[in-house]
């Protein structure tokens, strides 16, 4: 058969083909690989991901009864009308709602005092309602807080429209189009105008470069030209920048997965020339907060788990440790505020997250330093936004996998901590009627890994169906959060457990360098030993357990489930990166090159070998693979649409046995999926009903399908 995109011949199916299947149809002798997906503009790929669509669609269909049942029901669970908690600025008062039958929420102020003169600025409902897809990426106030500027994407592609208004009734006035999310204002403003400043993308959309706009405020008034403030010529280097608390400075940094260059400009002349507070060097991180008169900076280059420095903001003088590097736990994160500054300590131990409150004099010695106190472990406390520099109450969040997050004022002088909100909870299975455990599971070298598992009390004691979820990578740490939707598998006798592998950050910095580059390797052990010990201490049916995971989640999936594919009832692989070797050795691809020093440079051989050795597309054989749900993205910039879309087709070749391997693309969405959130939780009911029919749990899956695996 010929095609305008090269000559190429449907073969007879393969084995785990079926005739008229997707796979069946459109496989090319001359690619076996299927990297003719690639090719965005080809009407082949459209109709093929059309075609896997309706397959999934088809048989889904005895299962949508189910997926309607948990849709309701988790409606049933959550308080659709939503407020947040209010925010007093300098001048105004601001917070959002969200309607209950609305995906978007609506922004409203008063002026401080004043609640009776509440206004909406801002109704994104409007702004979403003719958009197939909507995400509003950055708001930000100027700083009399009379004008709002925001960035939007209405495609999922992440590459952002800028806008202006005057608040709060102004006319939206649109400004720049592709450019980054994130905006900020300087301090310079005057009765004329003021600076706002925002990143741009390169070919490859990494924010490469940052800009300042001087917006006049007058109406009609024309749009200037963006000045180039700073550009970043190293592919591997992203750009960012943020405003201190004090409002004194704006810091520019520009960085890599390991490396930090940190830059500054005084907020009320972001026009002046470059500060550099700390030059690259290779492999040494480093963050920069500031008081009057002090600069902070947070960095490993004396230790893999950070230390303090300080010195004075005028001068060059070289930098002086204020904490020191400790053995047993990673400095996270410094907030500085006018009395002290606020640390978050992650426990090597314990992987936990503790807050330490240190209030300095003006000649910087403690006055006191003590922990805020938890009030469950382990548990995620956060330090929420606070913009007052001099404010001496401190808004914390706090919730667990079986608290719903709370919000609370915690009085620095008094200690009374006010609960200011907690999300409601409805329905059968409250909070209170769950219990959370942690596992230590034993990997090949010996090492104890963290698992922690949620269930109801009840049943505690005895083996449950379990929906195992990973993600292991960039440090990111799975810190207990509490979900409503979770409530739905809970409550039918669903165990969730996190396996808290190396590559994430649950243990600190040495816990991600053990599972990167040539460390990888650690983290699929660590997944299959918290599926072991899941089992060994009876919490997990060996026959009944789930794999989940979702981007580089869906990578440590996927080269799970090729290795021991009869640890998993079932896999749940969501937007997920399968084809590591392939994609790292494209630099065009968006993202490619800053991932070097995660996953490293194929470039040369060995490390290409060693890719190759885990890199789920590239392991598949012909075996009995579990059932498998596989979702991906039309526009999603981090993980391509046909990397889940070829794993598809050659699972689905290789299959040995009888259980399903599905795939639904989104093709109005991208990396983070559906925008507004009642299709988010339509998409998350769908899931979920395929995980409980892949457990035995969905009552008529025995009738309808006779393929799930025993």
């Amino acid at each position: 058969m010929i095609s305008r995109y090269g000559t190429y011949q449907f073969m007879k199916a393969q084995p785990g083909m079926h005739e008229g299947s997707p796979v069946a149809r459109y496989y090319r002798a001359d690619d076996p690989q299927w990297h003719w997906l690639e090719e965005r503009d080809s009407p082949d790929v459209s109709d093929f991901l059309t075609a896997a669509n309706q397959q999934h669609a088809n048989w889904f269909t005895p299962l949508a009864p189910l997926a309607d049942t948990l849709y309701q029901s988790h409606l049933a669970r959550r308080e659709l009308a939503v407020k947040s908690l209010e925010t007093a600025l300098d001048h105004f008062t601001f917070w959002s709602e969200t309607g209950a039958e609305d995906d978007y929420p609506c922004w409203w102020r008063y002026p401080n005092g004043q609640p009776e003169q509440k206004t909406c600025f801002l109704d994104v409902r409007e702004r979403a309602a003719e958009q197939p897809f909507y995400d509003m990426g950055d708001m930000a106030l100027s700083p009399d807080e009379q004008w709002l500027a925001w960035t939007e994407d209405t495609q999922g592609d992440e590459r952002f429209t800028l806008w202006i208004k005057a608040l709060p009734n102004g006319t939206p006035r649109q400004l720049l189009t592709n450019i980054g999310p994130s905006v900020c204002w300087a301090e310079d403003q005057n009765v004329a105008g003021a600076t706002l400043l925002f990143t741009r993308f390169d070919d490859t959309q990494r924010p490469d470069s940052l800009w300042r706009l001087w917006i006049e405020f007058a109406e009609q008034a024309p749009t200037h030209a963006p000045a180039l403030v700073f550009q970043e010529p190293d592919p591997e280097f992203w750009v960012g920048v943020g405003k201190t608390r004090s409002k004194a400075w704006l810091i520019i940094e520009s960085g890599s997965k390991d490396t930090t260059e940190v830059l500054a400009l005084p907020a009320d002349q972001p026009d002046t020339a470059l500060i550099c507070l700390h030059p690259r060097e290779s492999g040494v991180e480093v963050s920069i907060d500031h008081r009057p008169g002090t600069f902070y900076r947070l960095h490993n280059q004396t230790g893999p788990h950070f230390q303090l420095d300080m010195r004075g903001e005028h001068d060059n003088a070289s930098w002086q440790p204020l904490i020191a590097h400790r053995d047993d736990a990673t400095l996270e994160g410094v907030d500085a505020f006018e009395w002290g500054l606020v640390l978050a300590e992650r426990s090597h131990q314990d992987a936990q997250v503790l807050l330490r409150r240190l209030e300095l004099d003006s000649h910087h010695q403690t006055l006191l330093d003590s922990y805020i106190e938890l009030p469950e472990t382990p548990c995620s406390q956060l330090l929420e936004d606070s913009p007052h520099f001099n404010a001496r109450t401190l808004h914390l969040r706090e919730e667990s996998f079986t608290r719903p997050p709370s919000w609370y004022a915690l009085d620095l002088d008094s200690g009374v901590r006010t609960l200011l909100k907690q999300v409601p909870v409805h329905g059968n299975l409250a909070p209170e009627q769950l219990v959370s455990r942690r596992v230590w599971a034993t990997s090949h070298d010996g090492e104890q890994v963290p698992v922690s598992v949620v269930m109801r009390a009840d049943l505690a004691g005895q083996p449950m169906p379990t929906l195992l979820y990973g993600y292991g990578a960039y440090g990111e740490a799975l810190d207990p959060w509490f979900s409503i939707a979770r409530l739905e598998l809970l409550e039918r006798g669903v165990a969730f457990a996190v396996a808290h592998v190396r590559g994430g950050g649950e243990r600190g910095e040495p816990w991600y360098l053990e599972g990167k580059m040539a460390h990888k390797e650690n983290s699929f052990h660590d997944f299959l030993a918290a599926r072991e010990a899941l089992v060994a201490t009876h919490i997990s049916q060996p026959e009944r357990i789930v794999a989940c995971g979702a981007s580089a989640g869906g990578l440590l999936v996927g080269t799970c489930i090729n290795r021991a594919p009869e640890a998993f009832c079932a896999a749940v692989l969501d937007v997920p990166f399968l084809d590591v070797l392939r994609t790292m050795q494209n630099p065009e691809l968006p993202l490619t090159t800053a991932e070097y020093t995660e996953w490293g440079n194929p470039e040369a051989p060995d490390v290409a070998e060693r890719i190759a050795g885990y890199s789920p597309i590239d392991n598949i054989r012909e075996q009995h693979y579990p059932a498998l749900w596989i979702e991906g993205s039309w526009f999603d910039t981090r993980v391509s649409y046909w990397e889940p879309a070829k794993f598809y087709a050659r699972v689905s070749q290789a299959q040995q046995g009888a259980a399903p391997t599905l795939l639904h693309t989104d093709m109005s969405s991208g990396h983070g999926g559906a925008s507004g959130r009642f299709k988010a939780w339509r998409d998350t009911a769908r899931q979920d009903a395929f995980i409980l029919w892949a457990l035995g749990l969905a009552e008529a899956s025995r009738e309808v399908h006779s393929s799930r695996p025993q």
